[in-house]
């Protein structure tokens, strides 16, 4: 199985040292019963179709990637690398709202390993533009993912959120702004999805309307978001005057994040992610 992220991540993952529980500078906390994000089974025809999937398939529109502009919204989109910005590119995280005003969000898988805990080293680079750090470099302080996520890799929680450090006596929103964090907002919904594919110092956007792949899990189509893309917020309700709008999904969940470059799922954003942020920021 293919997933958005990328070998850079796994050989990372192999050299780090385990973490004990699931939150680093944060209280523990426990997660909900894990949900399947496995979609139903529906009665195929001859030819493997489902009625169900004819229709899916009659209804779908695969949205139009492009560069994504340097703009305030894109802004707060960044790569995360290894170490600092000189590195490979594996994931994509963006700033979400928070009291403490330094806070981004990512997909799990991204920055915690169910068998070796937390990765380390990390940084996010807003604004990354081949090798141009406009905003900063940030590394991370700490992570929190959901315990089903540590306990087995739970694709219906594969969100996390980071704290990142300060610099030059700054928190990373008052330089940049935020997105807000939306839960329960639905499964069809207007977004924008911005990310950093690994093979590129530029980022990509592209807009749809999510669906439903599950209960659990929201779908996009999109095309070429590849590795180094996990993590990619998925953004609705653009306010033009404060240029930022609600990040409802990240790019990460089923297959963690699709293992085609023109599909993207996401966890859906419910009550257990509304509890995650409240640890996060607890």
């Amino acid at each position: 199985m293919t997933t958005r992220g990328t070998a850079a991540a796994t050989a990372l993952a192999l050299a780090l040292a385990s973490a004990a529980g699931c939150t680093t500078a944060a209280g523990p906390g426990g997660g909900a019963p894990t949900v399947s994000s496995a979609p139903p089974a529906a009665t195929a025809d001859g030819h493997g179709w489902s009625r169900q999937r004819f229709r899916s398939a009659a209804g779908r529109h695969t949205g139009v990637t492009r560069t994504a502009k340097p703009t305030v919204l894109n802004g707060l989109v960044g790569a995360v690398f290894t170490r600092n910005a000189g590195g490979d590119h594996f994931c994509t995280a963006s700033v979400v709202d928070s009291a403490g005003l330094n806070l981004i969000v990512t997909a799990a898988h991204c920055v915690w390993d169910p068998k070796l805990g937390r990765r380390g080293d990390l940084v996010f680079v807003p604004g990354y533009r081949d090798g141009d750090t406009p905003s900063g470099v940030w590394p991370l302080l700490a992570v929190t993912v959901d315990d089903g996520w540590n306990d087995h890799a739970d694709p219906d929680m594969d969100v996390a959120f980071a704290v990142v450090q300060a610099r030059n006596g700054q928190q990373v929103q008052q330089v940049l702004g935020a997105n807000r964090l939306g839960v329960n907002r639905g499964y069809r919904l207007p977004v924008k999805v911005t990310g950093y594919p690994s093979s590129s110092g530029l980022p990509i956007t592209c807009a749809n309307t999510t669906t439903q792949q599950s209960p659990t899990q929201l779908r996009i189509d999109c095309p070429d978001y590849t590795g180094g893309t996990s993590g990619s917020p998925w953004v609705t309700d653009f306010d033009p005057a404060t240029r930022t709008g609600t990040v409802v999904g990240v790019i990460g969940g089923y297959q963690e994040g699709g293992d085609s470059p023109d599909t993207s799922y996401s966890s859906y954003f419910g009550d257990r992610v509304q509890a995650l942020y409240d640890r996060a920021t607890g």
